[in-house]
């Protein structure tokens, strides 16, 4: 409780904008002073290094007339985490003495190099991300700096591609994503294959991406070659899920021969009723889901006739497309039932896709198919160390 004489002071706007000049001039005084701190030891660093060089070239050099003189300074910027330091770097006629602090011939702070690369992979163009950069470290970084550090992505997105997989993977994923890259005819799409991998233990990966044309079948044959070549051979793989593009259909016999080949009811559900009018679709829809919402093969075999019987004659095409289709839309039956859900559709795999587009929808258009790699192995090696400690949990009972 109040004191009865105690005087209670309002605290006004004025009173507030005080405190928040306080204490912003309190900050900025401690950022100053920091950023003065590192200068200055910087620079004693420098004209350290230098005078012990020309006292030791000193003592080697008596009686020669090259001596190590003194050569003053010159004024050099270095972008660091405090900002961008303008320092001064001693140096004799012969040779100059960056601070060992500084990495030799590196101007931008490893944190500064990884900032920009960020905003870049965040889909903010090169320009931009200069600008950004520079209400940090107080110097607009061109977008040929941009360019130049983003390209180094270059040798991990390699790395990427040529890593060996292990051969324990149960169950592929495949599946693939359309983005618009500019050339020099003009803005074209290009398909990029998926792959994603699931472990009998739940651990899952994002196993590879081949950037095409379209998706052919020698354009899906290429993709899983890479995978085979690298170590997957399919020796423990249950089953292969796909979109229903024919030719993926036609390339999987080529490598895996031996696996379970599922097709994707979402993407099935959505050819069958693309086409089917108003009036009837809510009934088309019933009757097909009621093929993979069955307890059994059987009991969908039998839901499939009852379709066929009912609809044959106003939708001849899809219900003889449907019949064609039907014994690799229930594959998943032979699994435990448990999984059924997770094997039926590409619906794992298209999550991420959902974040590929998000990333890449303010980028417009991509400048050049090299960008595209770059955005698509970021975001796929951030799933990847995000799914390190987070396996499928459903998948797990079934280990």
């Amino acid at each position: 409780d109040l004191h009865p004489m105690a005087k209670i002071i309002p605290i006004t706007e004025h009173y507030q904008h005080f405190l928040a000049d306080l204490k912003e001039s309190f900050w900025g005084d401690v950022y100053g002073q920091t950023k003065l701190a590192w200068k200055q030891f910087l620079e004693l660093d420098s004209e350290r290094q230098r005078d012990r060089y020309a006292v030791r070239e000193a003592y080697r050099r008596r009686g020669s007339r090259r001596q190590p003189y003194r050569n003053g300074y010159y004024e050099r910027d270095f972008v660091t985490r405090f900002g961008t330091l303008r320092l001064r770097v001693a140096r004799t006629r012969e040779k100059s003495f960056l601070p060992r602090g500084i990495k030799r011939f590196q101007r931008r702070a490893d944190e500064v190099a990884m900032l920009i690369r960020e905003a870049f992979l965040r889909g903010i163009s090169t320009r931009a991300v200069g600008r950004v950069v520079a209400l940090l470290t107080e110097e607009v970084v061109s977008a040929t700096t941009v360019s130049r550090l983003t390209r180094d992505l270059d040798g991990a997105v390699r790395g990427f591609h040529e890593a060996r997989l292990s051969d324990d993977y149960a169950y592929l994923f495949l599946d693939g994503v359309s983005l618009r890259v500019r050339r020099p005819a003009g803005r074209k799409r290009v398909q990029m294959l998926v792959a994603y991998g699931v472990k009998r233990d739940g651990t899952r990966h994002l196993l590879a991406f081949l950037r095409r044309q379209g998706e052919s079948q020698a354009d899906w044959e290429g993709l899983l070659q890479d995978l085979y070549r690298r170590g997957l051979e399919g020796k423990h793989l249950g089953l292969i899920v796909t979109d229903g593009c024919a030719g993926l259909a036609a390339a999987i016999p080529t490598v895996y021969p031996r696996v379970r080949h599922q097709r994707c009811w979402v993407h099935k559900m959505r050819n069958i009723l693309e086409k089917v009018r108003r009036r009837d679709y809510d009934e088309v829809k019933t009757g097909a889901q009621a093929m993979y919402l069955a307890e059994s093969r059987a009991q969908a075999e039998a839901a499939f006739r009852r379709f066929r019987a009912r609809w044959r004659r106003e939708y001849g095409a899809m219900v003889r497309r449907l019949e064609r289709d039907l014994p690799e839309l229930l594959s998943f039956f032979a699994f435990p039932r448990h999984l059924w859900r997770k094997l039926r559709t590409t619906n794992v795999i298209e999550r991420c896709f959902v974040e590929v587009r998000r990333r890449t929808r303010p980028m417009v258009c991509f400048v050049n198919v090299e960008s595209v790699d770059r955005i698509i192995y970021s975001i796929f090696q951030r799933f990847n160390l995000e799914w390190k400690t987070r396996t499928l949990s459903v998948f797990t009972q079934a280990a």
